[in-house]
């Protein structure tokens, strides 16, 4: 996802690695749930459910906490969570968008919107930058799963739209309704992807100052501590030196 990944791997490296995964299984597990309750319970049925247990699977979670994700739908007994889009402007005119599972809104709205009011940004109204971002499918592979070319020719020969390799892996990018069958396909040839997931990808890219940079990642860090939400992407393209810095 766009930007997303970069911002886990730097709250990885603050040495918070213990609280970060217990939060992001347990985000795992209402998404895995919620979906399974949505749609049929088999993820080869239920693209949505088969993406969630990749994302899951891609970030380690044990096998059994997702099969008891699976079953609380099944059960009934799963809380009555309301999908959510927030939409909002972080400091240095940069677009964010919020996606939230919540079972209260009334207490979600207040807590997403106070986080971009004290980075100095603002939270808007639903629709004031999605059109900035395009929602696809996007699935990922380790780069060893399979050469440039390789990927680049069995991606576009099962309906994917763009590919971009690099020394990362390979990022497949499908319309939404396209991303199960893409998935497929690109699995019997690659074996499993490590991510498969839809996403808010932006359009272009905006560059930021390193003092807006460190607001933005304020704002991103608030959001993702919050344990409504689910998954945050922003058009922010930040510094080399700044992203050294972090890492540092």
């Amino acid at each position: 996802m766009a930007g997303h990944s970069k911002f886990k791997n730097i709250m990885h490296r603050k040495g918070r690695q213990d609280a970060v995964r217990a939060r992001m299984f347990a985000k795992f597990a209402r998404e895995i749930t919620v979906s399974a309750r949505l749609g049929l319970p088999d993820p080869n049925m239920n693209p949505r459910l088969r993406a969630a247990i990749q994302a899951a699977r891609a970030e380690n979670m044990p096998k059994d906490n997702i099969e008891r994700a699976v079953k609380k739908a099944l059960g009934g007994d799963t809380e009555n969570y309301e999908e959510i889009r927030y939409e909002g402007y972080a400091p240095g005119g940069v677009a964010v968008i919020v996606e939230a599972l919540t079972d209260n809104r009334n207490r979600t709205a207040p807590e997403v919107r106070s986080y971009f009011a004290k980075s100095g940004g603002a939270l808007a109204e639903t629709g004031a930058v999605s059109f900035m971002f395009d929602h696809v499918g996007q699935i990922e592979f380790e780069a060893p799963a399979a050469s440039e070319d390789a990927m680049m020719e069995a991606a576009i020969e099962a309906g994917a739209d763009d590919v971009s390799t690099s020394e990362d892996g390979h990022e497949v990018i499908t319309a939404m309704e396209a991303l199960r069958d893409v998935a497929k396909a690109l699995e019997e040839k690659f074996g499993e992807p490590r991510k498969a997931e839809f996403v808010w990808r932006p359009q272009t890219m905006i560059a930021v100052d390193d003092e807006a940079a460190e607001k933005i990642m304020k704002l991103i860090d608030a959001l993702e501590d919050n344990d409504d939400v689910q998954k945050v992407y922003s058009n922010a393209e930040f510094s080399d030196a700044f992203l050294a810095k972090l890492g540092g």
